[in-house]
């Protein structure tokens, strides 16, 4: 059967769904076989398809039975007036005009189409969304109620975020923009279901990386980060080429490329910092600002004592202990914090490395 409205149809289907074309021949076939079926064909049908000569052709097999055929059979002498050679037990193929189907199996073929461009179109955004794991996409908020806001992810695609997973600075209204974080991706009875952060650390970090070309030609990397979403964040940074200072590259100048970070997580601080290979300069480093006056490192044990003037002492902790537990969290050591006093009560030695006073002096 010729079918230039057909093709031109296809064609219509497939780039204004943003579907493959075969794709499209897929489900349509499986449409025609399915009303082929119901109209008391053959199991085995087939259908060919040429995109070139604009044609759709339909065939069955018939196993050649000697009398009182069913389904998906034909009797010997039936068989032999199409052709006259054909013996029991071989397969007859004849072709079937698709413009002999009844109502019911036109109905079935739309009813089917319908469902399997549905299901094409479900996969495809699975698929788009899939490749996007564990990446960071723009959002915009759709919709807002008491428990959750409603986020437009695109590709006529929605998810929820529970409002207490929101940063405590998120703006939340209708069409302000988020930056989210993809955690997962399912393929569920309703369709494609993503699953999205604010709070997910790797948040911040693909936010640095999208900032630092750095990071993307492999010139500088991330080693660790640790961060309490919504109040602060720890990075530690390393560059690969000595001449390029890694927590410059990630800062930028003047603060162009931090601030954009920090613009996107609306007010969260981020700390940035360098990876050293030597543990006392990366713990030094991963404590700042806190000002340190000696680091005894355990390399076996990947712990160290770092002691701290007694003024300094709360400071160096941090607030809840936020300042050292994120400084180990992102060096991957174990820090415990002491004063010069508790230092002197329990009997650690130590050599002093504060410049500002009696640098080198043995304690």
């Amino acid at each position: 059967m010729k079918s230039k409205d057909f093709f031109a149809a296809l064609d219509m289907i497939a780039q204004s769904r943003n579907l493959e074309k075969d794709k499209v021949l897929e489900v349509m076939e499986r449409g025609i076989q399915n009303a082929m079926k119901k109209e008391d064909y053959s199991e085995n049908v087939r259908i060919e398809f040429s995109v070139e000569k604009e044609t759709i052709r339909a065939f069955e097999d018939l196993l050649v039975v000697k009398e009182n055929p069913e389904k998906g059979e034909i009797a010997l002498k039936d068989a032999r007036l199409e052709k006259k050679t054909i013996k029991v037990g071989e397969i007859l193929t004849r072709e079937v005009k698709l413009k002999d189907f009844g109502r019911i199996a036109a109905v079935s073929v739309k009813q089917m189409l319908t469902q399997g461009l549905k299901n094409l179109e479900r996969e495809k955004i699975y698929e788009i969304f899939k490749a996007r794991e564990n990446e960071m996409i723009n959002t915009t908020i759709a919709a807002i109620n008491r428990d959750f806001v409603t986020l437009d992810l695109g590709h006529n695609l929605e998810t929820s975020l529970p409002r207490k997973e929101l940063l405590r600075t998120d703006d939340a209204r209708i069409d302000a923009k988020l930056k989210v974080y993809i955690t997962k991706v399912e393929m569920t009875t309703k369709g494609p279901k993503v699953f999205v952060s604010r709070n997910d650390k790797n948040l911040v970090k693909r936010l640095i990386e999208q900032v630092t070309p750095e990071i993307a030609d492999g010139t500088v990397e991330i080693m660790g980060l640790a961060r309490d979403p919504g109040d602060r964040s720890k990075v530690a940074v390393y560059s690969h080429d000595e001449h390029v200072d890694p927590v410059g590259a990630v800062v930028g100048y003047k603060g162009q490329r931090i601030n954009e970070v920090l613009e996107a997580l609306q007010g969260e601080r981020v700390d940035i910092y360098e990876w050293s290979k030597e543990p006392a300069d990366l713990i030094k480093n991963a404590l700042e600002p806190a000002k340190i006056v000696a680091i005894n490192p355990n390399k076996k044990q990947k712990s160290a004592v770092v002691i701290v003037k007694d003024k300094d002492f709360t400071s160096a902790i941090g607030t809840k202990g936020q300042n050292v537990r994120l400084a180990a969290q992102s060096s991957g050591w174990k820090i415990d914090i002491k004063s010069i006093s508790d230092a002197k009560e329990l009997g650690i030695n130590y050599r002093r490395i504060d410049i500002d006073s009696d640098h080198g002096q043995d304690t």
